[in-house]
């Protein structure tokens, strides 16, 4: 309990007033539904950029490099010279016309 002392009383008044806020301060934040919307917004977010993140190394550590690097200069010649792949193409069009006519 307390005293008579005055200044004793006032602290005691001054930590009950600091309590009482931050209690008022906890209660109006679980009360503000659309903070809390907000937050857990962020939080899914944050977390899908995570798994984007992750999925894309994923991808990036399956793919060889060497693998994209050949489809990537095949078809760079391919664009340059498209005649060998017209050919190519051509024979494999009449080899199918052949066997689906000798039927």
């Amino acid at each position: 309990m307390t005293s008579g002392n005055p200044a004793e009383i006032k602290q005691e008044i001054e930590e009950t007033r600091e309590e009482l806020g931050e209690t008022v301060e906890a209660l109006a934040a679980k009360t503000d539904v659309a903070a809390q919307a907000k937050r857990k917004l962020e939080e899914t977010r944050s977390q899908v950029s995570e798994k984007t993140d992750e999925v894309i190394g994923k991808v990036k550590e399956v793919t060889p490099e060497s693998a994209a690097a050949a489809a990537g200069q095949a078809t760079q010649r391919a664009r340059e010279n498209p005649v060998p792949l017209v050919l190519v193409g051509a024979f494999a069009a009449g080899f199918l016309a052949g066997r689906l006519t000798s039927r």
